[in-house]
């Protein structure tokens, strides 16, 4: 069961980055079709985010009334839906089914939070949870692979709407375990009358709280360092454009196995705020020597610290969501992986412009990731912060054996 568990959310949160990316991927096709520049395709994914944001806040008693399974189901129908509405050649529907598919986005991580905790060990949660957050690159690979050669062989048309099908198959997949998984549910849970539930679990519980505005700075540099290493490279230190491709494409390989490694090292130390702490010190420590970086540095040793770099940057993830887990009152666990992600996702709509602003007034990109380093010192008070405040239960939390919480 646990096996089957964690290829189910893996595989759907895989498919949401897939929906999410899939346009990205194909945007000179689709900027054609739409009459927009390819850079205005590239805002849907703000779009994404933006519905994710508010389905994030009322994921926590949406998943308690239809239980994570037929939550799930619907992450699914949503992301489908907008896919099929993406391939509709008009920019107002282009938009609107990109804030579609990001509603089925935001569904993915409450849901598949109650299932990981219920259904794997705790002593293994953090490597369980960057397992499954692994599925954000790897749809990301896959959008950057299929979407061009769809886009050539059947069409973009055809390929949103392979998407559809996709989509279909995995609700049909899903109900096999709906009886098991959502046997617990609650279906008189008000869920759309309380859309702040899972922010007020998070704000009142000053660890959570912490711990949150920590997703939302790594979550920005994150972002940053994913989008700008082709710019950095290029306009900063004279790297030609297909050799800084290639640097980006180790960089996002890099960022998958750090999830996985942390996740390794979190379990082993058995203290997940450490490990976030030692991700958020050698990120400052890479960001600040990206910043000193100039064009008479040797190309391997620019390559071998961003590479570095991307493996602390793009690998918190299932770290902190395991540590949501941790810190969470048992019963409101999908609630405060909402709240936190409402967060997350704000770091990912606030970075790329900061970034750029930044970029803009600073003239370089060295300079930002000095800037970048800062925020990661940022990142070690909040955690220090975290600390404290989980050595100080809240009113509200009631304690019993770690066994019993599952």
């Amino acid at each position: 069961m646990p096996v089957i568990v964690l290829l189910s959310t893996t595989l759907v949160l895989a498919f949401s980055a897939l929906v999410a990316l899939f346009p990205a991927a194909i945007a000179p096709e689709l900027s054609g079709v739409l009459g927009v520049s390819s850079a205005t395709i590239g805002l849907q994914v703000s779009l994404i985010f933006l519905g994710a944001m508010l389905t994030s806040l009322v994921g926590g008693p949406l998943t308690r009334r239809l239980g994570p399974c037929r939550t799930s189901q619907l992450s699914l129908a949503m992301l489908g839906g907008g896919a099929a509405m993406m391939a509709i050649p008009a920019l107002p529907t282009f938009a609107l089914a990109s804030l579609i598919a990001g509603l089925g986005y935001g569904m993915t991580n409450p849901s598949a939070s109650v299932l990981l905790v219920r259904f794997t060990p705790p002593e293994r949660r953090g490597l369980i949870f960057s397992l499954k957050q692994s599925g954000v690159p790897l749809g990301g690979v896959i959008a950057g692979a299929s979407a061009p050669f769809l886009a050539l062989a059947v069409g973009w048309q055809a390929g949103l709407l392979l998407l559809s099908a996709i989509a279909l198959l995995g609700i049909v997949a899903l109900q096999w375990q709906r009886a098991g998984w959502d046997d617990q549910r609650d279906p008189n849970t008000a869920w759309l009358s309380t859309p702040f539930s899972g922010l007020d679990v998070v704000w009142r519980q000053r660890s959570l709280r912490y711990v949150a505005l920590l997703s939302l700075c790594f979550s920005a540099i994150q972002l940053s360092v994913s989008a700008f290493t082709v710019a950095l490279l290029v306009e900063d230190l004279d790297f030609g454009l297909v050799e800084a491709g290639l640097v980006m494409s180790g960089v996002q390989v890099t960022g998958v196995a750090g999830r996985i490694g942390w996740g390794v090292i979190g379990d082993r130390l058995g203290d997940r705020l450490t490990t976030l702490t030692i991700i958020a010190f050698t990120t400052a420590v890479g960001a600040l020597l990206v910043a000193t970086m100039t064009p008479a540095w040797p190309q391997w040793l620019v390559i071998v610290l961003l590479v570095l770099l991307s493996f602390s940057s793009l690998g918190w993830n299932g770290v902190f969501l395991a540590e949501i887990t941790h810190l969470a009152p048992p019963r409101r666990i999908a609630d405060a992986a909402g709240g936190c992600l409402v967060f997350t996702y704000g770091g990912v709509l606030l970075g790329l412009p900061m970034v750029t602003l930044l970029h803009s007034l600073l003239g370089d990109y060295t300079t930002v990731f000095a800037i970048l380093a800062g925020i990661a010192v940022l990142g070690l008070w909040l955690i220090h912060q975290a600390r404290r405040s989980a050595t100080i239960p809240p009113p509200h939390v009631t304690h019993t054996p770690k066994a019993k919480q599952r």
